[in-house]
């Protein structure tokens, strides 16, 4: 199984407008593959939607995109060009210790914290080996909902995925992780850079 995050940069005053039109297309777009969260950024990169796929494989995604990009319904792709500045996307491999996101809905929290690390070369095995032993304390606290390195995209980067209530349970949590001495795992030896987003999951996200 396999992941790709997509973030779109949208210009001023749109986000409303391209996610309206997303929502509207979405039920086309999923007659061939589920959506497993859809967030618009509140803290970090601001204008920017995130929408996260799943798929079995490349090939998988490959002719789900051809499929669903000759849809005769006229309503995928969305019609949203007019609202995208600019658009990314990365392939995620899923750590060993996550659990699969299918799009099946789960309402985790009110709001979801990316953070995406970029680590030195040759270090995945590594953060994996110090990651999974210290999971189990950490999703006592809350559950972690994406978890992997990019295969394609930005190469060594580390995406993890965290629901919370709010802000304030999110800095509940993160100091109570640190004070009980389960978390962060001991990598920062490895990591170049990094960085974070707090988005709001959209009335339609799977994830939410």
């Amino acid at each position: 199984m396999i992941y790709e995050l997509r973030s779109y940069d949208l210009k001023v005053g749109t986000t409303a407008t391209y996610m309206k039109r997303f929502g509207e297309g979405l039920p086309t777009r999923e007659k061939y593959s589920k959506l497993a969260g859809f967030w618009s950024t509140d803290v970090g990169p601001l204008n920017q939607v995130i929408h996260l796929w799943v798929y079995e494989d490349m090939k998988h995604r490959d002719d789900v995109r051809e499929a669903s990009a000759k849809d005769t319904s006229g309503q995928w792709p969305p019609k949203g060009d007019d609202c995208i500045v600019h658009m990314e996307s990365e392939i995620i491999l899923p750590a060993p210790f996550m659990r699969p996101l299918d799009g099946t809905p789960q309402e985790l929290g009110g709001i979801y914290e990316l953070r995406y690390y970029d680590y030195q070369v040759g270090s995945t095995g590594k953060v994996y080996k110090t990651w999974e032993p210290m999971i189990p304390a950490r999703e006592k606290l809350s559950p972690l909902a994406l978890c992997g390195f990019t295969e394609l995209g930005g190469l060594n980067k580390f995406f993890h995925l965290w629901p919370y209530k709010d802000m304030n349970e999110r800095l509940r949590i993160r100091r109570e992780a640190v004070v009980q001495g389960i978390w962060p795992p001991p990598t920062s030896d490895w990591v170049i850079r990094q960085q974070n987003k707090i988005m709001f999951p959209a009335p339609f996200s799977p994830l939410r």
